[in-house]
């Protein structure tokens, strides 16, 4: 799920009986090109410091969903037990948004929209949250934000004062979203996160032909997109080039193991 991992901003919360309307990612545009990454060193605690910030941040300005809504207890109940990957604590919300994605961060905070809960059974979801966990587990989710902070929030300045991280403007902070949504993972780093995700599904009792069948629902969502380039789903499937091919070598491990495809739900 390449970048089905990274749209931000709204805030409210979700209510549990009467839903407000539900919100779409809004990303602040990133303005003129992408300058060169600037000689910075971040020790791990700076990271740290900015990776709160920035998940704080958004947590604030997206419509999290309140403890007794529905999508949080679904959510709860997949990930009961999931405390900590490779001694990286885990946390899990849902966003209430309109746009169809998920997203994990260093710190462990794995984000959730609940348009990809909507179109997902619950063995499909559970390896979608295995993959980006995956992501963590391989320090790729550190990578990357730390690629983006260098060459966005902190392009024009310094990364700390006295050794404390400088703490960023909404504006720095709207880049850095902007930076991470523009990203995007290797091809190495897709397969390893893919291959977490199947394991994760068989260690935790379920079928893992439901990662094949998670990339299928977001392969048909991409078609039926068609011909409008310039509509969100198509800019965050424009990062999905081998979509088919991840669907095919998902399915062909599945059948190697002689695992049986569940019928499919639509």
């Amino acid at each position: 799920m390449k970048k089905i991992f990274m749209k931000w901003a709204f805030f409210m919360l979700c209510m549990a009986v009467t839903m407000p309307a539900m919100a779409q990612f809004n990303v602040k545009a990133l303005k003129g090109a992408a300058k060169a990454v600037k000689a910075v060193t971040l020790t791990d605690a700076q990271m740290a410091e900015y990776v709160k910030e920035y998940i704080d941040w958004m947590d604030t300005h997206n419509q999290v969903c309140a403890d007794d809504n529905e999508y949080t207890i679904r959510l709860k109940k997949l990930t009961e037990g999931l405390t900590d990957v490779e001694g990286i604590p885990l946390n899990f919300k849902v966003y209430y948004v309109i746009d169809v994605n998920a997203f994990a961060c260093a710190d462990g905070s794995v984000r959730i929209f609940s348009s990809l809960m909507d179109i997902m059974t619950d063995d499909e979801l559970l390896g979608v949250i295995g993959h980006e966990v995956g992501h963590v587990a391989h320090k790729d989710s550190k990578n990357g934000f730390r690629t983006a902070l260098l060459t966005s929030a902190l392009k024009d300045g310094i990364s700390s004062q006295g050794g404390t991280a400088v703490k960023l403007s909404d504006s720095q902070l709207g880049d850095l979203g902007e930076a991470l949504v523009n990203s995007t993972y290797s091809q190495k780093q897709e397969r390893s996160a893919d291959d977490y995700g199947y394991e994760f599904l068989k260690s935790h009792g379920k079928n893992p032909w439901a990662m094949a069948l998670s990339f299928q629902k977001l392969k048909k969502l991409q078609e039926e997109a068609g011909a409008q380039k310039s509509s969100k789903l198509n800019q965050l499937f424009s990062t999905h080039p081998d979509l088919d091919a991840r669907i095919q070598r998902m399915e062909e491990r599945a059948t190697s193991e002689g695992i049986e495809k569940p019928a499919v739900t639509e």
